[in-house]
């Protein structure tokens, strides 16, 4: 486990990663780090076309992700990150290869990767995991207004919420990991809520001020 805190928020579409990551990093004084989103060359195209891009933007998020879990091991300084590499493979590249969007060999050749580059990479001290139902993640996704997102389906998002639950299962053997219900919890309102998720963050990270 890391001397210095580095905290990975996971979970589903539209749960509220990005507002937690900012509201550690502001709480702590902490490095936030974000999800390549709005600047993805691939993400449109892969809504519109899954079998077409899924391979492309798999490999560009695990890139990116790569790339930032090292300059956050680099830099030495307590991190919060918007979504973790490991959701990448267990998450999304095995659920588009189980949907059949994603080719055996585009799959294998993905997942080989995925082991190198990640055996290069220091774990996060703590992943925190939003957990939230389907419907919530509906409303929170057409409450954000993106465009592209319009055409995701209740379907898509249940398979992903099996997925994650099946991962963070597996995950406990080798992560410290905080499952947090996200369907009633408002981070931007529910203070008394947000302040317990903090102190066990403080607790979980051993972080004194």
């Amino acid at each position: 486990m890391s001397q210095i805190p580095f905290i990975g928020i996971a979970g589903n579409i539209a749960v509220g990663k990005t507002t937690l990551t900012k509201i550690i990093s502001d709480r702590f004084k902490w490095m936030a780090y974000y999800e390549s989103v709005d600047d993805n060359p691939y993400l449109e195209d892969f809504y519109s076309d899954m079998m077409r891009w899924s391979f492309h933007l798999q490999i560009y998020f695990l890139s990116k992700r790569f790339e930032m879990q090292r300059k956050i091991v680099n830099k030495c300084k307590p991190a919060v990150q918007d979504r973790t590499i490991y959701e990448d493979v267990e998450i999304f590249a095995r659920s588009l290869y189980e949907m059949g969007n994603m080719s055996k060999r585009d799959w294998d050749n993905y997942n080989t990767l995925f082991e190198e580059m990640t055996s290069y990479l220091a774990k996060p001290t703590l992943i925190i995991y939003l957990k939230a139902s389907t419907d919530t993640l509906i409303t929170r996704l057409k409450k954000r207004g993106r465009d592209y997102e319009n055409i995701v389906s209740p379907d898509y998002l249940h398979r992903l919420n099996i997925a994650y639950n099946r991962w963070v299962n597996n995950a406990k053997k080798n992560f410290s990991i905080l499952t947090v219900e996200a369907d009633e919890f408002d981070m931007l309102t529910d203070q008394g809520k947000l302040d317990n998720l903090l102190i066990s963050i403080r607790e979980k990270c051993k972080i004194n001020n």
